[in-house]
Parts: structure tokens; C-alpha cells; sequence
């Protein structure tokens, strides 16, 4: 969605058009998804997180200003809520369970690959530090520039990209481009 689509969706939800919200989640839930698993680790309390940022967009439509990079604005809110969810219940976060993940079919090859695929890309994913995964995060699956990274962060931009760098030289030893 572009910046004028995005803009165009909030001026009707200051209106009380649901339908303009409806446009915003279809395009975003997987993008706000990302973000806040990275944060807090698990499914459940990833989809409760998502399910209230999107309450919440609702009641900030009047608060938002155009022109400023709404994927970044949206990833700020979403992070900051994933971080408050973590602070409010004050636990670790644990490890996602792939348990779920299994369909009731495990004989059906093509979901036995995709699994497995998917394991070792998590698998991957884990050798590498928190820091670094969050920004691989938010790159690859938010599809975000390094600055708009360093502004969500607030840490500075050379950081972002040496973090990346490392990142992606130690998936490259896993076998991942």
C-alpha cells in the first residue's frame, strides 16, 4: 500500500469507515505479525498483540500525520506494544513451539518439506543475536529501509547495517542467500 493509499484509509477511519481499517489489515497483518513475533517470541501472544494494534490504529487515526513513512510509524507502535506485553507479564520469552505446526496428514510429503524448510531456517535464524535477528526481521519481512530500522531502534544507522552484515554472513555458513 502507498503512502497516499494509506493516508486516503486513515482519513476515512477519522470518519468512522471500517471498511478503510479492513483495507489496512489486509495489507499489513502480516507485516505487524513479523514485528511483533520477533518481540515477544510466541504465537499466541503475537496474534493477541496484532489482533490490538489494529483496535488501536483505530482510535490513533486522528493522531496520524501523512508524509512521515507510515510502514514505519505502524512498526513503532506495534514493537512498543509487543515490548509493553513483555514488560506487563514479566517473563522470559520462550522458544516457539513448532508442535502446532504439524498438520494431522504428516505422511503428505509436501508439508513434511515445508516444515522441515522452516525448522531449518528458524533453526538458522537462532544462531544469530537477538539484535541482529531483529533487524534481519525487519528488513527481509518488513521490507524495511536501514534508516527507517535505526529510526524504529533508535540506534544508529552504521549499527543497523553492521548488524545486518554479520547476520547475513552467518546465515551465508548455513547455507542461506
Amino acid at each position: 500500500m502507498e503512502e497516499k493509499q494509506f493516508s486516503a484509509c486513515m482519513e476515512r477511519m477519522k470518519m468512522g469507515d471500517k471498511n478503510a481499517l479492513h483495507e489496512i489489515y489486509e495489507a499489513y497483518i502480516g507485516y505487524i505479525y513479523s514485528i511483533v513475533l520477533q518481540v515477544v517470541g510466541n504465537r499466541e501472544d503475537a496474534e493477541d498483540v496484532t489482533s490490538e494494534f489494529f483496535i488501536k490504529l483505530w482510535r490513533l487515526a486522528d493522531t496520524y500525520q501523512s508524509g512521515n513513512g507510515h510502514k514505519a510509524w505502524m512498526a513503532t507502535i506495534a514493537r512498543n506494544m509487543a515490548i509493553d506485553l513483555l514488560r506487563k507479564t514479566k517473563r522470559e520469552v520462550l522458544t516457539e513451539d513448532y508442535a502446532d505446526t504439524m498438520t494431522e496428514n504428516a505422511s503428505d510429503v509436501c508439508v513434511e518439506q515445508e516444515v522441515i524448510a522452516d525448522l531449518n531456517l528458524r533453526q538458522a535464524l537462532e544462531l544469530l543475536k537477538p539484535n541482529e535477528r531483529e533487524v534481519v526481521n525487519l528488513k527481509i519481512m518488513g521490507d524495511m529501509t536501514f534508516q527507517e530500522i535505526a529510526d524504529i531502534l533508535k540506534i544508529p544507522l552504521g549499527t543497523v547495517t553492521w548488524r545486518y552484515q554479520n547476520a547475513i554472513k552467518k546465515l551465508r555458513r548455513c547455507g542461506y542467500e
